[in-house]
């Protein structure tokens, strides 16, 4: 199970390593957001979304609490504080045999945590 980029990931969210995470990423990556109706599909696209959730949750409070990790997916759950706000959230990550990201799926709760995101990631994006 080593041979994954999930430990590339966990590099690429403590660093703020955006070379790594483009490295990591299939062009043919597609993004689902917990905030965003329609999935985002390719890697210029996913990277932006995925660097400015990296640097929104640059949060002391940030931690991923559990992994379930398979021969090609894994599952991350996490936890943060934002304002105040409590967020519990699901990474679910796809890759290929090339070890790629093929598929990253955010899933937050409870519905105050999703509203936070929101706010701040409409902030965010426009900075990009």
């Amino acid at each position: 199970m080593a041979n994954n980029p999930i430990q590339k990931w966990h590099q690429v969210v403590q660093e703020k390593n955006f070379k790594l995470l483009s490295e990591i990423l299939d062009e043919s990556v597609t993004f689902f957001s917990p905030v965003v109706f329609h999935p985002q599909k390719g890697k210029e696209i996913t990277l932006k979304y995925l660097s400015a959730v990296a640097i929104l949750f640059n949060v002391e409070s940030f931690t991923y609490t559990h992994e379930l990790i398979t021969e090609n997916m894994a599952s991350l759950e996490f936890e943060l504080e934002l304002d105040g706000v409590y967020i519990n959230g699901l990474d679910l990550i796809t890759w290929n045999d090339e070890q790629k990201i093929i598929e990253f799926k955010v899933f937050i709760r409870p519905l105050q945590g999703i509203n936070k995101l929101h706010d701040f990631m409409g902030i965010a994006l426009k900075k990009s």
